[in-house]
């Protein structure tokens, strides 16, 4: 497929948005910037490298038998390159995200001067904890914040993501019942979980079953309660649930899984609508990760650093992996040694990563938590909840929400008022791009049909609220009136038009290479 240079573009996508063509393939400021295959040179770099002759046994004896074939630019050509595919993300920095199923809020840039700090972004894992008292005792009271919010008394720091904690959190429970010399088996998990709970289940081995939702988008208590047994480990529920809705039965429901002799693991992704409100630890759970992305403002993902603490109850704290940081007369020290956790009771279910997880990310947290206080971090969960039912108010005569009643920070709508349009979720979603917003989360959670999922968060402002909600209202208008070509050809603004997504997903193209003719490149 040609670019309107003439120039393939990037395996897999549709071709760039109409527009009138330019000469050079560009339009005023937004590049039409080729692959790095189609504009690199083998012949060329960016900085001189002596030869280097390589001998038998260099490398194992795996030197090279031909050119690695690997393209070049120049210095300047490198640094075009790589801004202008920068100028093509959506970024928090640059436009509204309301992505529903994960919190998009912005980076305060005063957590990442504190993160620069030369005692924290120089420490190294391997120097001397008597030369890194500063930054363990960060990580000391990054712990005591995150025990104080959520009422626990243990927190594993170590895990590096959400489902990271998850895995920490099962690993804990199931060495807890061993430790009593059962054997249980099964994990109930509500169908509206997030997927990776039942998949750290199974990875734990565990038998996973679901448990059905009510009218209401919540656990169905009896179903649950009908489901409980001796062979039953816990049960892995999120509050508040992906359907942006509080677990109103959730004392209840901890209370039978605790008769029942098993664990209660709390989903924490949504900790962020009840921080500072409620405390987990009050309701029963015995274990619940908290994503620091999500609630506590540090770098969103994208394959980079990131941080899932574990916060235990009484009842698995003296599971939590290693390591296990301790205060004595001689300050902060991280306790490595298996052996040595067991003379002060510690039962450890071993070690979730090489290290102690992410230095940058507790900094970046607790200089959130400082800033904002205690009371601030109460207005963080009351305005995310705010803003989420302010969008549900103002869209629900036009739009349709499968659920009655106020939401927590997400807002919830099904398809439902696009019946006989001939538009459908994804439709609206695509045209969200050509209005500079990223779409919300769509299709998602799979128990609502045709699902749009919209989390503001606590950081945008009513006037950032009031142009998103007049764009959906035009966009749900234009659909009924059956404007159906808009929709379906959309985005046409944005660098790229619509992936053909099951082509895409069902035949991935991998590996870039030249087209061999014409014709295959019109392809």
């Amino acid at each position: 497929m040609l670019n309107n240079q003439g120039r393939p573009t990037t395996p897999g996508a549709a071709s760039v948005s109409s527009a009138p063509p330019t000469l050079s393939g560009d339009r005023g400021l937004n590049h039409e910037e080729p692959l790095l295959f189609e504009v690199g040179r083998a012949e060329v770099t960016g900085v001189d490298l002596p030869d280097v002759t390589l001998k038998a046994d260099r490398l194992g004896g795996l030197a090279r038998k031909r050119p690695i074939g690997l393209v070049g630019l120049s210095e300047p050509e490198t640094m075009r390159h790589y801004v202008r595919l920068s100028q093509r993300n959506a970024s928090i920095d640059a436009m509204f995200y309301p992505l529903g199923s994960c919190t998009m809020k912005h980076n305060a840039r005063l957590n990442e001067k504190m993160a620069r700090l030369p005692g924290f972004s120089d420490a190294h894992p391997l120097a001397p904890q008597s030369t890194v008292q500063g930054a363990l005792a960060v990580l000391s009271q990054t712990a005591t914040w995150l025990k104080t919010l959520t009422g626990m008394p243990a927190v594993a720091l170590s895990p590096k993501a959400g489902a990271h904690g998850e895995l920490c959190g099962i690993l804990a429970i199931r060495a807890a019942i061993r430790a009593r010399g059962e054997n249980r088996t099964r994990i109930l998990v509500p169908e509206s979980a997030h997927g990776t709970n039942p998949a750290t289940a199974a990875l734990c081995g565990f038998t996973v079953e679901d448990v059905r939702a009510n009218a209401e988008g919540r656990v169905d208590v009896e179903a649950l309660k009908a489901k409980l047994g001796p062979d039953v480990a816990g049960v892995m529920l999120t509050n508040p649930n992906t359907c942006g809705l509080f677990e109103r039965d959730i004392i209840e429901i901890a209370d039978a899984v605790h008769a029942a002799g098993g664990y209660f693991y709390c989903d924490g992704a949504n900790f962020n609508a009840i921080v500072g409100r409620v405390r987990p630890g009050d309701l029963g759970i015995d274990a619940m990760h908290i994503n620091l992305h999500k609630t506590f403002s540090t770098p969103h993902g994208g394959g980079g650093p990131g941080a899932g603490p574990v916060v235990f109850s009484e009842r698995l704290a003296k599971f939590a992996p290693l390591p296990l940081l301790v205060q004595d007369a001689k300050g902060f020290r991280l306790i490595e040694d298996e052996e040595e956790a067991k003379a002060l009771g510690y039962s450890p279910f071993g070690r979730m990563c090489a290290f102690h997880g992410q230095m940058g990310m507790f900094v970046r947290a607790l200089t959130y938590m400082y800033s904002h206080g205690r009371d601030g971090l109460r207005q963080v969960a009351d305005d995310a909840v705010l803003n989420a039912n302010y969008i549900l108010a103002s869209l629900k005569d036009v739009m349709s929400a499968p659920f009655e009643g106020p939401c927590m920070h997400e807002a919830l709508f099904d398809d439902a008022f696009l019946k006989d349009s001939g538009v459908t979720t994804l439709d609206i979603a695509k045209a969200l791009i050509d209005e500079g917003y990223h779409p919300m989360t769509v299709y998602f959670p799979l128990v609502v049909h045709g699902a749009m999922l919209i989390e503001p968060t606590e950081t945008e402002s009513k006037e950032t609220l009031d142009r998103f909600i007049a764009v959906m209202r035009g966009l749900a208008r234009d659909a009924k009136a059956g404007d159906i070509e808009r929709f379906q050809s959309a985005p046409r603004l944005a660098p790229r038009r619509r992936l053909d997504e099951t082509a895409a997903a069902r035949k991935p193209v991998l590996r870039w290479r030249a087209p061999d003719n014409a014709a295959e490149a019109a392809e």
